[in-house]
């Protein structure tokens, strides 16, 4: 299930998060009959109070999407309701567009965010936009490339951290990048070599896809995991995600790559496993059959696509139209004023304390 939810949007959380799973199950993203997450993992999954999801749940079961079974959790229906008429979901599409309008948000403002929510590419941004792209490695280049070029008309600049300073000097390179974006840990440095260049940096977060945060919710409590990657970063934000969670049934006892001696220490140490499936066959082989695999490839969080869309139509307005001659010089790097409030874009933090603190990572390898 990809959910996601928008604190800073006009409409309520807990109508965005009824309407998203009402659409998962008229789709058929989860089968008739099937469990639901637990409104624990749910609400640890997209960083909202459990009460608010104990009311969404509640909504979906009066309007017959789902059903309770005793000691067993949440089903979904045998016979969901069918969709709304059309006279209703225009009715709720009118209401949307007039709460934005009292909020100041134009029609575009409201399109990208909603789209952006559905990860489609939003229309109103005309065009490809080059962005500056900076992480250590080339896996996580590749990753969060990847991901970004799905969702967006975007074409993602990749460069290395280590050489970000000496790219910034290139005038002809650094003048095509709208924005910037990165993980959390290289935001400050990024932010420091691009200093005083007009260029926005977004940070970014890739989490844990639900699914592996519901198996991680089934498991016996005091249940030992750990996390393993071939890159030491993508593998501390696996864990960062996972903590995230408050899962209250398991202890993560640290992260590793793949190569090097830290993962068979950590394979030694742990009940369950969650690698991506790039590393699973060295972990599977480390760990036999005593320790449990469970494969993970992240998914960028869907808020980040949307404040790096919202970003990027602000700037639209000012770009010239295609087709048309740019004057010279138009393209030097802080040449265009910068959306207000754009200089430090975050996406919006999880309501949890820092994991950090609770699950030291002491097998890390950097």
């Amino acid at each position: 299930m990809n959910l996601a939810v928008d604190a800073q949007s006009p409409i309520p959380i807990r109508r965005q998060l009824t309407e998203q799973l009402k659409h998962v199950i008229e789709s058929g993203g989860v089968p008739r009959e099937q469990a639901l997450p637990s409104i624990r993992e749910l609400a640890g999954f997209l960083g909202i109070n459990t009460n608010t999801v104990a009311r969404v749940v509640e909504d979906l079961k009066q309007s017959g999407y789902v059903e309770a079974r005793r000691g067993k959790g949440m089903f979904v229906a045998p016979a969901p309701p069918a969709r709304p008429s059309p006279h209703l979901r225009e009715g709720f599409l009118q209401d949307t567009v007039i709460r934005a309008a009292a909020l100041g948000m134009t029609a575009d403002d409201l399109a990208v965010g909603v789209l952006s929510l559905a990860g489609v590419r939003p229309p109103a941004l005309q065009g490809t936009v080059d962005v500056l792209l900076v992480e250590c490695s080339p896996p996580e280049l590749d990753f969060f490339a990847g991901q970004l070029e799905a969702h967006l008309p975007v074409r993602a600049d990749r460069v290395l951290l280590r050489e970000l300073a000496k790219v910034v000097r290139r005038p002809a390179r650094a003048g095509r990048w709208r924005v910037a974006v990165t993980s959390f840990c290289h935001l400050p440095e990024v932010e420091r070599l691009l200093n005083g260049r007009g260029i926005p940096v977004i940070a970014l977060l890739a989490e844990a896809h639900l699914e592996t945060l519901h198996a991680l919710a089934q498991l016996p409590p005091g249940t030992r995991v750990g996390v393993a990657s071939a890159e030491p970063e993508t593998a501390h934000n696996l864990e960062h995600s996972i903590a995230n969670a408050s899962l209250p049934n398991i202890t993560l006892v640290g992260a590793s790559r793949v190569a090097g001696p830290a993962l068979a220490r950590l394979v030694r140490r742990v009940d369950v496993m969650v690698c991506s499936t790039s590393a699973a066959d060295r972990v599977r082989a480390l760990a036999g059959s005593r320790v449990q695999l469970i494969t993970d490839d992240r998914a960028l969080d869907q808020r980040a696509i949307e404040m790096l869309a919202t970003v990027l139509v602000q700037q639209n307005g000012s770009r010239p139209k295609t087709g048309t001659r740019r004057r010279r010089g138009g393209d030097r790097a802080g040449s265009e004023p910068m959306p207000a409030g754009a200089t430090r874009a975050r996406p919006p933090m999880r309501s949890a304390a820092s994991p950090m603190s609770r699950h030291p990572m002491k097998e890390t390898e950097s």
